[in-house]
């Protein structure tokens, strides 16, 4: 080393390996000294090494064990050692029960008075092996977890064993109000950002905060279903709402009327975007917090759960000059994930893209997106009217959601420009007798509306655990399949493991159905046909439902029956294959 720094004794071994050279070392302890990170932190930042070379020079220099838990079973009797709250805050793992003692796995060797910490907590002599903190995170994402059907342990709990005095702060005279415990008190803090820590590792999509009577129920929301996690004393609800209001910069006076912010955090090496919503019920106020994670929107048109034929028909859709495009669907079916991914796949230098949106969920880099603000008179047809004179090539208009955005919509498609939009509708051909029943003439619907793309997500079968099954005649008689079908299938299910909660299911896929509007479809909305008879006459010359695209789904062993039931229903249609 050609200047004075202080190397640690890690980063020299590294060297002496070959792993980085004199210069990296230098280079990231500068980096490390700017940020304030770890110096660890910053060799992998830089990309000089890996997470695992890193922390196998580690082990090597302080002569400690390094130890991947990915590659080896700990039994569940010493996970239970230690609490799930500690366990993930602390990003350090229970590994194996020593002679009345425990062997931790930690990623960083000389965190003295977190050893300290967990010899009090657990009450036993601690004894660290080191890990990836991403192998840790991962591991006791895997290994904690509700069990289906049975209670876990609740945070409070969980706080309990950590002797925190979790009800310091509370004046039992204010146990029926929303004014409990001081929302700036530790354990407060800690509880929320515990909740938001967890909802993240769990990969729910929404937390609910939901007053009752005498407890406050908290749910959170995996793969499009709900599960119940915690029941906290009625007396916590103020100080809880009071400090997710603080951090979403809403009025913590208004208790009347409904409340909207937004709220972003760290968790990891991820930033989120938590968007807050709070009304007022008859047991005090609810909140429903919504995660949205940056990453689930880099998906590309392919990772959609297409099939074959509606992959081929929705790429060269979006290639189209003009036109309107509709996604279908209720709240929480994707919609908004299957727009992003078009216009993912359209954002290049040669095209502006400007998008509507109520709110703006997504930041999308290259893409010009306007918030409607109701309070100033900002709505969709108001922007839309706007837009327009930018000359954009590409307009996104978040949902059609009265007479004159449609109207506006339309008018937009009809000078030349590529309109998406979305719609709730329960299948494709309702949006059709939708669009008019809002006042829109036919004519114009049946000149603007190229496709329609009705969508819905399904849970998918769990990697680690699936395994074939035969399925019962009378579950196949239900289904409609043929034996050639049969035959051909290869039906799998979850038994259900610590990596899927004990569910079965791990993710989600959508099944679709897509409405390409032709000359005969155009000449039945220009004689106002019904939805009915615009089904029966797609289904006729080829378009599968939601129902039979799940049902492919399901003969290809993505998901279950069970699944496709839930929310796709058999039509008439279905019936007369």
């Amino acid at each position: 080393m050609s200047t004075s720094i202080q190397i640690d004794g890690f980063v020299k071994t590294l060297i002496k390996s070959g792993v980085i050279t004199k210069e990296q070392a230098v280079d990231a302890h500068k980096l490390s000294r700017q940020s304030g990170k770890s110096m660890s932190q910053a060799l992998i930042q830089q990309g000089y090494a890996t997470e695992v070379e890193v922390i196998e020079a580690m082990a090597k220099y302080h002569r400690m064990e390094y130890i991947d838990p990915m590659k080896t079973e700990i039994p569940e009797r010493v996970i239970e050692l230690m609490p799930q709250s500690i366990a993930r805050e602390k990003n350090v793992l229970p590994f194996e029960e020593t002679d009345g003692g425990l062997k931790v796995l930690m990623s960083e060797p000389g965190e003295v008075d977190l050893i300290e910490e967990l010899r009090f907590i657990l009450n036993r002599d601690v004894t660290v092996a080191l890990a990836t903190r991403s192998s840790i995170a991962e591991a006791i994402n895997r290994l904690y977890g509700q069990q289906e059907g049975e209670s876990a342990d609740s945070i409070l709990q969980e706080f309990t064993d950590t002797k925190i005095d979790f009800t310091e702060t509370v004046d039992d005279d204010m146990s029926g109000g929303d004014d409990g415990d001081d929302e700036n008190s530790a354990p407060i803090v800690r509880l929320v950002q515990l909740m938001i820590n967890e909802a993240v590792q769990l990969r729910a999509s929404d937390i609910h905060v939901e007053p009752f009577e005498d407890r406050v129920r908290i749910r959170y929301r995996i793969d499009g279903v709900l599960t119940q996690r915690d029941q906290l004393p009625k007396r916590q609800l103020g100080a809880i709402l009071s400090r997710i209001k603080i951090l979403a910069d809403i009025d913590i006076a208004e208790r009347r009327r409904p409340q909207d912010g937004r709220i972003k955090v760290s968790v990891g090496e991820k930033e989120l975007d938590l968007r807050v919503s709070i009304i007022p019920t008859s047991c005090g106020q609810s909140a429903v917090l919504r995660l949205l994670d940056k990453d689930n929107i880099k998906v590309g048109v392919r990772q959609l759960g297409f099939s074959d034929t509606t992959f081929k028909k929705f790429s060269e859709l979006i290639k189209r000059p003009n036109g309107i495009i509709l996604v279908t669907g209720p709240t929480g079916s994707g919609k908004t994930t299957t727009l992003y991914a078009g216009l993912n796949s359209l954002n290049r230098p040669d095209r502006k893209i400007i998008t509507a949106e109520d709110p703006v969920e997504y930041y999308l880099p290259g893409i010009n997106q306007v918030e409607v603000k109701h309070k100033i008179g900002l709505d969709f047809a108001r922007i839309i009217r706007s837009m327009l004179r930018q000359a954009p090539n590409v307009i996104l208009v978040g949902e059609m959601r009265d007479q004159e955005t449609v109207s506006m919509g339309i008018q937009a498609s009809l000078t030349g420009h590529l309109v998406f939009s979305t719609l709730h509708t329960n299948d494709a051909p309702t949006a059709v007798t939708r669009m008019i029943d809002m006042g829109v003439p036919s004519y114009l619907v049946a000149s603007s509306v190229v496709a329609i793309l009705a969508q819905r997500l399904v849970r998918t079968i769990c990697p680690k655990c699936r395994t074939k099954y035969k399925p019962t005649r009378e579950v196949l008689r239900e289904a409609g399949l043929t034996q050639e079908q049969i035959e051909n299938s290869t039906f799998m299910r979850g038994k259900g493991c610590n990596s899927c909660n004990k569910t079965g299911y791990r993710g989600r896929m959508g099944i679709h159905e897509i409405l390409m509007v032709d000359a005969k479809v155009r000449e039945m909305i220009f004689a106002n046909a019904s939805s009915m008879q615009i089904r029966d006459h797609v289904v006729a010359n080829g378009m599968a439902t939601l129902f039979q695209d799940g049902l492919e789904k399901v003969m290809d062993g993505y998901t279950t029956f069970e699944e496709v039931y839930r929310v796709a229903k058999k039509t008439e249609a279905d019936e007369a294959r």
